[in-house]
């Protein structure tokens, strides 16, 4: 459970999960076979369809959750149910806990509840008024025995080891135990069934709530559940308003996708419903008494956030941090409050405060994997990005960030410090294009990678020698997009891509007025600059009357084209200019496989050179290209050589890696070995920002790999 601490102390924190070689090598295999379990689990289903109805019915039903209450309450209470609203976390304990005393319970079992989490209810219940409150989720009750928080949503005890339950358990019983799993489970139900026949209360959680009928539904992989739910005389399920659907269907839609995506099973153990007070043999007149306590804790402000809104989707499958490649590295404890992953970093804002989200906020990498397999297609990374600026709003700038910010929306004045740049490097300037070390300053941490120098002589000045003639009658008309590092780091992959489209009818430009896209003032929350940034690079190509405005850069392309839409789409000023500005970007394999249509003969006769490739993370999720990349190398006669793991993230994310620089190397070390497993010499990528990463790394690491924009092969080998 990730508390208030300054940044220092966090990163602290998360070396300590980094050295954890069980959690880190738990957290890697899980990561590698989840993703086949679910993409076997959704095989043969159109999977995005499937979001889309998720997303619509849950936004609907966000919009009327007042509504869908009082029709639960109604439904519910006309079948002997009690129905309660908590305004917050505190109110919540308090009327379970009152519950509990009217009714002379002293044993309650649990199952597990992300909303008893939020609220702290084992706390109330136990500290507060000395009932005896038992988990009987394994790994619930694994980690309250430990006195820790969940690492995961669904799989709360992922970051333990058998030989670590092993010892818990010995503990409990008071007998030796070994560490076979099937029989430490066999303890587990051991010694919780007692609890099961002693309890006076249930308390569950719902993973859904029909207005139509008053009914709950549990979905579950464990028979605790039912047992919660049905052998005590009380039962208190606690549920947020946001679970709360208007009919049955609903929520079957849901669970089509809920189980899949959650563990890549096609259904879970155990689904459950429970309408009204049933018989119960337990209860002085053979009726249970049920309650339905409803959590608010900020969720109808949220349900009518017009940017937030879309929160409530999330169907508390932990998908998120299935795919996050920081969770991967770092676990749930230092990924989170007390919700986890991408959405905990969201919901730790609304639900627990700004004091406990804002270095959660900054510790996400912006790679968009968990925006791609969001159940409710909710924008996680671009949320991310948004309380990040409402906290620097909330406390203040760091002195970094504005004199960034000030700087990098003056086109002039970030250029004139590039320049200056260049010669300022010279005392600590390689031959091979490298600095031979850092400033101290950036030492020690920073130091896993080879840094490159500024280039002698930007793109932007070499432009009147390489443009190419123009074409009287030309098929395309291409305005490019350089960005600050193809412009100013790494010119020769806007040269390369300048002469791959030699003899094919199309004329190029290259406004002056452009700059850096803006996205490292978007990853630091500076959004103020980073709008001004985007009207300026807009204005700039208006005047080219370009087909196309053609990026090389994987990362500017998808920030060009979403991002710009997202701070300027709304504005009457710039709503219709900015559309027409996205609409014409566009990266460079996709123009080059899809627009140009390059065929084989384009190309030179290859020996078949072997290579890898790496996926940039804006290209393969943020613009949804994965096929174009693959068929240029395969037109270009290339030998390619998949490497493991293509699409994870290099760990780059711009100002990410400077932030956090040991989750960044690992990252990087791990797209290093995979590459070099692959067998091949040469790693091929679409973004300067990967190829600064890997590039680096493999210089800092001696490895005997070669790491090139595909533009640059594609140049070499065009006849």
């Amino acid at each position: 459970m990730q508390d208030a601490k300054n940044l220092k102390e966090y990163r602290k924190e998360i070396k300590e999960s980094l050295d954890n070689d069980f959690l880190r090598n738990a957290m890697d295999k899980f990561a590698v076979a989840y993703r086949g379990s679910r993409a076997n689990a959704f095989k043969d289903m159109d999977e995005k369809a499937l979001i889309r109805e998720i997303a619509d019915a849950k936004d609907a039903a966000a919009s009327r959750l007042d509504e869908l209450f009082e029709q639960f309450k109604e439904e519910a209470e006309k079948r002997g149910a009690v129905v309660h609203l908590a305004k917050d976390a505190q109110e919540a304990n308090e009327i379970i806990g009152r519950i509990a005393m009217e009714e002379n319970c002293k044993t309650i079992v649990k199952s597990k509840s992300m909303t008893a989490e939020e609220t702290l209810l084992n706390h109330h219940l136990e500290d507060d008024l000395n009932l005896k409150v038992v988990e009987t989720d394994l790994g619930e009750w694994i980690i309250q025995m430990r006195k820790e928080g969940p690492s995961h949503m669904v799989m709360p005890a992922i970051h333990l080891s058998r030989h670590q339950v092993s010892d818990l358990f010995s503990d409990v019983t008071g007998q030796k135990q070994g560490d076979d799993v099937q029989a430490l489970v066999k303890v587990a139900r051991r010694e919780l069934r007692q609890a099961f026949v002693d309890a006076d209360m249930g308390i569950s959680g719902g993973n859904f709530a029909i207005a139509e009928t008053g009914s709950i539904g549990l979905v579950t992989n464990e028979g605790n559940a039912r047992l919660v739910t049905t052998l005590p005389r009380v039962h208190v399920a606690l549920m947020g308003l946001d679970k709360l659907t208007p009919k049955l269907h609903d929520a079957l839609r849901v669970l089509k996708a809920l189980p899949r995506n959650a563990t890549g099973q096609a259904i879970t153990s155990y689904v459950t419903w429970i309408t009204g007070s049933n018989e119960c043999a337990a209860a002085e007149d053979d009726r249970k008494k049920v309650h339905f306590v409803f959590l608010d804790n900020g969720r109808r402000a949220l349900a009518k956030d017009p940017v937030f809104s879309q929160v409530h989707r999330c169907v508390r499958c932990g998908a998120c941090a299935n795919v996050c490649p920081v969770y991967r590295m770092v676990g749930g404890h230092k990924m989170g409050h007390i919700y986890i992953g991408a959405i905990g970093l969201i919901l730790t804002y609304f639900y627990h405060g700004t004091e406990k989200a804002k270095n959660l906020v900054q510790n996400c990498i912006n790679c968009g994997a968990c925006k791609e397999i969001c159940a409710g297609g909710i924008d996680l990374p671009g949320l991310i990005k948004d309380i990040q600026a409402r906290i620097l709003e909330e406390e203040g700038h760091p002195m970094y960030s504005s004199f960034l910010a000030k700087m990098m929306k003056n086109r002039k004045l970030f250029h004139k410090f590039l320049r200056i740049a260049k010669t300022a490097q010279k005392p600590v300037k390689a031959k091979d294009g490298f600095m031979r070390h850092l400033p101290m300053i950036f030492m020690p941490d920073h130091d896993f990678r080879a840094l490159p120098t500024v280039a002698e002589v930007p793109f932007r000045d070499m432009w009147a020698k390489v443009q190419p003639a123009k074409v009287a009658a030309p098929k395309y008309k291409v305005a490019l997009f350089s960005g600050c590092v193809q412009d100013f780091v790494y010119p020769e992959q806007s040269v390369a891509t300048v002469e791959s489209m030699k003899n094919k009818d199309v004329n190029l430009e290259f406004p002056m007025d452009q700059s850096c896209c803006g996205l490292p003032l978007q990853m630091m929350g500076e959004v103020t600059a980073a709008r001004d940034v985007a009207i300026q690079n807009m204005e700039a190509f208006e005047g080219t009357d370009c087909d196309y405005i053609l990026t090389m850069c994987a990362s500017c392309a998808s920030h060009l084209k979403h991002n710009y839409m997202k701070m300027l789409g709304k504005d009457p000023q710039y709503a219709t200019r900015v559309k027409e500005f996205a609409d014409k970007v566009i990266d460079y394999s996709s123009f080059m496989n899809d627009v140009l249509g390059v065929e084989k003969e384009d190309f030179l006769d290859s020996a078949g050179e072997a290579v890898t490739y790496h996926a940039p993370c804006h290209l393969c999720r943020g613009l949804d290209v994965k096929e174009a990349p693959r068929a240029l190398m395969e037109k270009a006669g290339l030998d390619y050589k998949e490497s493991a793991e293509e699409e994870v993230c290099c760990g780059f994310g711009g100002t990410y890696s400077v932030k956090f620089p040991k989750i960044s190397e690992q990252l990087l070390t791990n797209k290093i070995n995979n590459a070099k497993e692959s067998g091949a010499k040469v790693l091929l990528t679409d973004c300067p920002g990967c190829v600064m990463q890997i590039r680096g790394g493999a210089k800092k690491q001696g490895a005997d790999l070669e790491v090139k924009h595909i533009a640059e092969y594609m140049a070499d080998r065009r006849k």
